[in-house]
């Protein structure tokens, strides 16, 4: 691929996130996520055989960041202290109002049903994957699962009441559950 295909390919991918991120991956049309990219619907085709094909590649490539942000966590922490630091920031006002470089879940979960099953597999993947980075044992799997799903329902809820003092309660109510 040459360097100005693979260049626009990656702001196609970048606009895809930044509408997964807002509207999850069924939402946004190819016409949406183009104009966003600064192009047109007649290019999307040398980049992409399908919108469902693009919406992978974007949330494959969000998670795969959300990952590399849980890595870059203190290794001298143990498990609980890793799951604590991360809710501190997963849970806050800032990640709730975040456009770009925010967690994909809490819009994409209620259509992932409607999805292909990969857009399943990704996700059974990260969390497999997140689980594995949140804990010190494996006896400390089922605890960081039922703590990411916390934060993840915490966070979801939150933004879909918007910015507010429900919205930042339950912030608050979810971090303070965790671990």
């Amino acid at each position: 691929m040459s360097d100005k295909k693979s260049k626009t390919r990656e702001r196609i991918i970048q606009a895809a996130q930044a509408a997964l991120i807002q509207h999850g991956p069924a939402d946004p049309s190819v016409s949406q996520v183009m104009g966003a990219a600064g192009l047109t619907v007649g290019g999307f085709y040398a980049h992409f055989d399908s919108k469902d094909e693009l919406m992978l590649e974007a949330f494959r490539q969000l998670l795969d960041e959300r990952r590399a942000l849980l890595a870059e966590v203190d290794p001298s922490l143990d498990g609980v202290g890793r799951r604590a630091l991360v809710s501190a920031f997963y849970l806050s006002r800032k990640h709730r109002d975040a456009e770009v470089h925010a967690c994909p879940l809490p819009n994409a979960l209620g259509e992932m049903q409607r999805l292909p099953a990969a857009f399943r597999e990704v996700l059974a993947e990260h969390i497999e994957l997140m689980t594995a980075q949140m804990v010190d044992s494996p006896e400390e799997a089922d605890a960081a699962l039922a703590d990411l799903a916390l934060m993840i329902g915490g966070l979801a809820l939150a933004r879909a009441l918007g910015t507010g003092e429900l919205s930042d309660r339950i912030l608050r109510a979810a971090k303070s559950a965790v671990i």
